[in-house]
């Protein structure tokens, strides 16, 4: 949940750290971007490491990262120092994500007991995501901006004191050697692609597309493309492409990523709607997104026992079928509608997509032997991460694209020349400048932002109700036989279950180096 939180809680003190700090533009936005770049890109590298030192060794060493890292954040006297802080606390978070996945894996044997426990695991990411606002408002109405960030340090001391004392040590004590440039490689590519993909979509469907992003995704996915031949070839390799061959894995990778694009890219513009055309602070907003939590969060732990009852298969396609319906109700919005329509809509999605993404989790790490759970879990995270950033770039770039479109020979004649492109681009500018305006003019230019904005916000429901379907019937489909294969199995592939029973059965042979070994010292193992 703090990982989580730290991506948002962050956003409310921007005004207040602009202040003391003064960064410039260029470096306000690393302030706010640098943290999940290297949480993205690090992850992987970070989830391998795990399963050969020791993830809970990982996790205390992540403790200690992110406490330190949060104080210097607090006490940055410089933006400068600040960006470095954010980014070490990014390196931290890529450790204490994925460990604390695949200790969930390692703890728990009974099926239903781990797929209740990566629920609640799951509730924690979204809970981050939805009080992160909320914390940082509260605390900032009493304290500077840098108390948002030491929330964490009280945490982090009491993990590294309870952590030795109730967590086992779990580690593949079969893995090779840390293949260096491969971890280089895996973050290399990720950080440019992150970064071209969010920088592209802030040019896309303007005057033209920077040269910059454009060849940072371009380089990103070049350098992907290198990084699995040299996993292909390699005898040790940082990230087994094997898993992906198995169906239990990539068809729920595969369902996740885009279960994210359009949650948290939905949730980004829901959030903006509320804020910019229902008119509601961002305080105020961060409390309207409850309910789309609470909901989702009370429809993930339904779905973990009529997953039991039914299948995966059966209740991803539900899931996303009433996301489906969530975007027909949301393709209902107008610049006009109250925040009711909005948050039912809001509600209805996370309904939908939140138990399609914990059990997309819960496929993805049981599909693995239990020695790489520490790298299936850190895919899964990364897709999440890049998915949430496709998503915000993707269905961002699909509004603002229609916004201009509306905006094209509608801004009022009393606009002064000079302001027409500025107002012509974004919501938030057509906004300001709409304040400064005479009172008719300025009513005028706002009316026809926010209903250029709504336009935007109904095409991209309307072309994600069709797509939610497609993937319900498809997910369906490919997953309706991929199923438990024996009763301390969760619904993997019977392929790989057999293979996860046959090397545990050659390491008890072998004196235990398999899972029985790994988590050695763990009460009940």
């Amino acid at each position: 949940m703090l990982v989580i939180m730290d991506m948002s809680v962050l956003h409310l003190a921007l005004p207040t750290l602009s202040r003391d700090l003064e960064p410039s533009g260029a470096e306000l936005l690393w302030i706010t971007d640098v943290y999940g770049f290297v949480i993205a890109g690090a992850m992987i590298t970070m989830g391998t490491l795990g399963d050969r030192i020791g993830r809970r060794r990982m996790l205390m060493i992540g403790a200690v990262a992110f406490g330190l890292a949060s104080v210097l954040a607090a006490y940055a006297p410089t933006a400068e120092t600040l960006i470095v802080a954010r980014a070490l606390l990014g390196l931290a978070g890529a450790v204490l994500g994925p460990s604390t996945l695949s200790l969930i894996s390692a703890m728990f044997h009974d099926a239903g007991q781990r797929g209740f426990a990566i629920t609640v695991w799951m509730t924690s990411f979204m809970l981050g995501g939805a009080v992160g606002p909320l914390v940082g408002g509260v605390l900032l109405e009493v304290f500077w901006w840098g108390s948002v960030f030491l929330v964490a340090v009280p945490i982090m001391v009491f993990l590294l004191v309870a952590g030795p004392m109730v967590l086992p040590e779990v580690r593949n004590p079969d893995a090779g050697r840390l293949d260096l440039t491969s971890a280089a490689m895996s973050l290399a590519a990720i950080l440019l692609v992150v970064f071209g993909v969010k920088e592209f979509a802030k040019e896309l469907g303007g005057e033209g597309v920077a040269w910059l992003p454009s060849l940072s995704l371009v380089l990103g996915l070049v350098i992907g493309a290198l990084f699995v031949v040299r996993q292909r070839r390699l005898a040790e390799p940082l990230l087994d492409l094997k898993l992906f061959g198995n169906r239990g894995f990539s068809v729920s990778l595969g369902t996740l990523t885009l279960t994210v694009v359009f949650m948290l890219g939905g949730q980004f513009l829901i959030a903006q709607y509320i804020q910019m055309v229902v008119g509601m602070e961002p305080l105020e907003s961060a409390v309207w997104s409850l309910p789309m939590v609470i909901s989702g969060t009370l429809a993930m732990f339904v779905a973990q026992g009529v997953a039991a009852q039914v299948g995966k298969a059966y209740v991803f396609g539900a899931g996303l079928a009433v996301a489906a319906v969530g975007f027909t109700v949301l393709a209902q919005v107008d610049s006009g509608s109250g925040i009711g329509i909005v948050v039912t809509a809001a509600s209805l999605l996370f309904a939908g997509l939140m138990p399609v993404s914990s059990l997309g989790i819960a496929m993805i790490v049981d599909a693995a032997p239990p020695e790489q759970a520490g790298s299936a879990a850190a895919v899964g995270e990364t897709t999440q991460e890049l998915g949430g950033a496709l998503g915000i770039a993707v269905l961002g770039s699909v509004l603002n694209v229609v916004y201009r479109s509306g905006m094209s020979g509608s801004v009022p004649d009393g606009v002064p020349a000079a302001t027409r492109d500025t107002v012509t681009d974004n919501l938030p500018a057509a906004l300001e400048a709409g304040g400064r305006l005479p009172e008719e003019t300025g009513d005028q230019l706002v009316a026809v932002a926010r209903e250029s904005f709504a336009q935007g916000l109904f095409w991209i429901a309307t072309g994600a109700v069709p797509v939610m379907l497609a993937l319900a019937a498809t997910a369906t489909l490919l997953l309706r036989n991929v199923r438990r294969a024996d009763g301390d199995v969760d619904e993997v592939g019977v392929d790989a279950a057999e293979t996860v029973r046959g090397r545990e059965g050659e390491a008890d042979a072998a004196g235990g180096t398999g899972r029985s070994a790994s988590a050695a010292g763990a009460p009940g193992a």
